[in-house]
């Protein structure tokens, strides 16, 4: 596999290390796990009204989303960084001295525009314009940004939260974050010279130059059964993911393990998401792409029946790998299979109107948080996230390439191959 870095400058380099640590600023909205408990029995707060917090944050995320492509190509990714950075720090010491629900869903809010413009779009396009060759790989590098940035503040709020201080911790992952992303989001992270390179967005760049005549558009894939087999993938995938992510720690701790413990166990399943990134792109290109998803998936549905049996010993530990690593993947698999299905020319459409799934996340938040407020323990919720996996894994196996032409219509195992990496 081609080094992507090895024809790029050495300003060039700076950028994509400046756009890795501006991803680590989405691992700061991770704390939310860890001071869920410590919230909810000081301020008196439900664990569900907790969770509707969160439900704020994603529809504000994907709101922003278009606009701060906009603000992007009108002003330059160095001003949406910085204004992002400024407002992340903002909204997590104005969190640090919350006193009521609603200023809570308001901070949430101001969180999701800052995260949006931290996110994949505006580092993803800056990055696609300095890599000529691998994009996807130097893509996947620096996207586990997030997964650095979610551990060290795993591991730094179960420290601080040793001793009860919520507020301290929150406003310390503010602070935290300013100092070091304001530095790379200001002087560091920008577009090439002009004549450097061509601009190429984010979806051409992913695709990887392979668009085929052959490829459905949205209004083609709509009318298709994989599209919405692949819709009810993601929304069983989200809905457990945030579910058990946001309430992890508080379970544990439930569970009579410590804080620290709890949250060292939690920083762990997210660095394990580190090597997933790196690595399932390969296996994908070595074996059928649709085999390597549904293996992970595999994976994925078995760490949920865990959760049913986590004080069995070592069962935690095997929970909390297989659960970091499976969902890790799946963010770089389900793409290459919205790919293998419709083709890479219309993308970025398809992907994203699937992506609308997303809000289930805070759907399976509030109905975690819900569940353990009226019955005292997760357990409904864990046994209905097991099953909606169970049935999200018989529905990848029937996805299909519905490209016509490409003497793979109708047929559920799909070829992989090295376009993607």
């Amino acid at each position: 596999m081609k080094n992507p870095f090895a024809e790029i400058p050495r300003r060039g380099r700076w950028v994509l290390l400046g756009c890795l640590v501006c991803q680590m600023g989405l691992g700061a909205s991770y704390v939310r796990s860890p001071i869920l408990k410590h919230i909810v029995e000081d301020l008196g707060w439900s664990r569900a009204g907790f969770s509707v917090g969160g439900a704020w944050l994603l529809v504000s995320m994907s709101l922003s989303f278009p606009v701060v492509g906009a603000l992007a190509d009108r002003y330059g990714p160095r001003a949406v960084l910085t204004g992002c950075t400024l407002l992340l720090g903002a909204a997590f010491l104005l969190m640090s001295g919350m006193k009521s629900e609603w200023q809570f869903y308001l901070i949430n809010v101001l969180l999701g525009m800052a995260l949006a413009g931290l996110g994949d779009i505006v580092v993803g396009a800056v990055a696609a314009r300095w890599v000529e060759g691998g994009r996807g790989l130097a893509l996947g590098l620096i996207y586990t940004g997030s997964n650095l940035g979610g551990a060290a503040v795993g591991i730094g709020a179960g420290a601080v939260l040793g001793a009860d201080q919520w507020r301290l911790a929150v406003a310390t992952v503010g602070i935290g974050a300013v100092v070091l992303i304001l530095p790379f989001a200001a002087w560091v992270v920008r577009d090439p010279p002009p004549g450097y390179a061509p601009v190429v967005p984010v979806a051409s760049a992913l695709a990887a130059d392979t668009e085929g005549a052959g490829d459905l558009d949205l209004p083609a894939a709509l009318r298709t059964r994989s599209f919405w087999l692949l819709a009810f993938v993601l929304f069983a995938f989200y809905f457990y993911y945030v579910g058990v992510l946001s309430h992890l720690v508080a379970f544990l701790t439930d569970l009579g393990i410590s804080n620290r413990n709890a949250s060292l166990g939690y920083s762990l399943a997210i660095f394990v998401g580190i090597g997933a990134k790196l690595g399932v792109g390969v296996l994908a290109d070595r074996i059928s792409r649709k085999t390597a998803t549904l293996l992970n998936f595999a994976v994925l549905t078995g760490a949920s029946y865990l959760l049913l049996a986590i004080q069995l010993p070592g069962v935690l530990i095997v929970f909390l790998l297989a659960q970091g690593f499976a969902t890790a993947a799946e963010n770089v698999l389900l793409p290459l299979m919205v790919a293998e299905c419709f083709g890479a020319r219309h993308l970025a459409r398809i992907y994203g109107a699937l992506m609308v799934t997303l809000l289930a996340a805070a759907a399976g938040e509030i109905f975690a948080g819900a569940v353990f407020d009226r019955m005292g323990s997760y357990r409904v919720a864990f046994i209905t996230f097991a099953v909606l996996n169970t049935v999200a894994l018989i529905a990848l196996r029937l996805v299909r390439d519905e490209r016509p032409g490409t003497g793979m219509h109708g047929v559920t195992g799909l070829k992989g191959g090295a376009s993607w990496t």
